[in-house]
């Protein structure tokens, strides 16, 4: 397995990606390909105490960065020796079987739209991170990269999502549920009642495990496998969920630093605040899935350490050897919107 590391992008790079890729290589058996500066990816090499790359590394040398001032939509154009483009192209021309990048999302995303390109029926491709639920994590798809959807988005969206949450996260008959304000059949816009019948046929006819509407609270006790939203909702939802987060482990900094007998009770529970932390920690699931795109690509967080990297670098390996893209293409006459949808007259 031939991962392609975007070396340059995030805000660590070089460091941190060069240091993940070291990791990967040694702990998962994975072959990595760093793609950018290469004089400044072999000083990080030196720093480790290595004058050149160990068996299972290569470098692509690629002499620009895109940046995050640089303009999304055309960055890839307009620095075509950038570490984005130039790891992008080496993956659409097969001398990788997955990318992995730190940089710029929506750089990142246009790139691999155009690159790479969607699965031929595919109308938009999704980002689909894996957000902690109490079931153990759930995928969300969409969390930001069509803001506006329709109803055969959504359900391209659902079938991708459950194809990813049965290879990736080890879910048999994952439950889909469509993000909306209540759970009866009318609840929400045209759009969520629009695609509730069409998840709802699509389980009827033994393609997929719809559950139903899902409220936000209800998806963060697990109540689903896959979380379906628009863009736009979805980035609210993701994004509430981090600051949530955030919110209750400054919250409980705070209580266990409050006098002595807080500290010692810190001290007793210490292995369980661990674990909450590593619960909200991105880095360990390691980025987020563009899916929909013909070839796994991952984004990971910006702000990524070396140990978000290497989980990174595995997410993409999992993703490779999954057998999503070719579940999505195999089942696409399934995922498209029938010439009419009739709507129940009040």
């Amino acid at each position: 397995m031939k991962i392609i590391v975007d070396a340059m992008g995030g805000d660590n790079a070089p460091a941190s990606n060069v240091k993940g890729a070291l990791a990967a290589v040694r702990e998962q058996g994975v072959e990595v390909v760093l793609v950018g500066r290469g004089e400044e990816i072999l000083k990080v090499l030196a720093g480790e105490g290595m004058s050149e790359p160990p068996a299972g590394m290569e470098i692509v040398h690629a002499s620009e960065v895109v940046e995050i001032c640089d303009n999304p939509a055309t960055a890839y154009r307009e620095k075509k020796d950038s570490s984005l483009t130039v790891g992008l192209n080496l993956l659409k021309d097969g001398k990788g079987d997955a990318f992995v990048s730190a940089g710029s999302t929506g750089a990142l995303l246009a790139a691999a739209t155009l690159i790479v390109k969607r699965i031929k029926g595919i109308r938009r491709a999704a980002m689909a991170p894996v957000v902690p639920t109490g079931n153990g994590g759930a995928v969300l798809v969409d969390c930001g990269a069509t803001a506006e959807c329709t109803p055969e988005y959504l359900l391209q969206f659902a079938f991708m999502g459950s194809y990813y949450a049965e290879r990736v996260l080890g879910r048999p008959e994952p439950r889909v549920g469509l993000l909306n304000i209540g759970a009866e059949p009318s609840k929400g816009t045209e759009l969520q009642q629009r695609t509730y019948e069409l998840l709802k046929e699509a389980d009827a006819q033994g393609r997929l495990h719809f559950a139903g509407n899902v409220e936000g609270k209800e998806a963060v006790y697990g109540a689903v496998d896959v979380i379906v939203s628009d863009g736009y909702s979805g980035n609210i939802f993701l994004k509430t969920m981090e600051g949530t987060g955030g919110f209750l482990a400054k919250k409980m900094k705070e209580m266990f630093k409050k006098n002595l007998l807080t500290k010692l009770a810190a001290v007793l529970v210490s292995g369980g605040i661990r674990e909450f932390k590593k619960i909200l920690d991105a880095g360990e699931v390691g980025g987020t899935a563009f899916i929909g795109i013909s070839k796994p690509v991952i984004k990971a967080h910006g702000s990524s350490d070396d140990y978000a990297i290497k989980n990174a670098i595995k997410q993409a390996a999992r993703f490779a050897s999954s057998g999503i893209i070719e579940d999505i293409t195999e089942n696409m006459e399934h995922m498209r919107l029938p010439v009419q949808v009739k709507k129940e007259e009040a």
